[in-house]
């Protein structure tokens, strides 16, 4: 059953989940805490949104990559952070 939920998401809100998405430090668990998608609803939405060949290419890259899995991280605390992070405008989180 495909969950429907990322079809109420407006196109800016989707690029930014497609945007953490393709970062490698940015589990999925972060997606979920801003935008309420699971790991499965971002797999269907990357695989929605993006070309056949780009989606692959993303998938292949993600499976099992440890730091994507907040469980599987080999660090608790600590990450990194860009020093231009706090111009980030898209963001939920940084708002607050």
């Amino acid at each position: 059953m495909k969950s429907k939920k990322y079809q109420t998401l407006t196109d800016r809100e989707i690029n930014r989940i497609i945007e953490m998405a393709w970062e490698d430090r940015t589990p999925f668990d972060a997606i979920e805490y801003q935008f309420g998608l699971r790991e499965q609803e971002v797999i269907e939405l990357m695989r929605k949104e993006m070309k056949l060949k780009s989606w692959k290419m993303w998938r292949e890259r993600v499976q099992n990559r440890a730091t994507k899995h907040a469980k599987k991280r080999s660090f608790s605390e600590g990450r990194h952070k860009c020093s231009r992070q706090k111009h980030i405008s898209n963001n939920k989180i940084s708002k607050r």
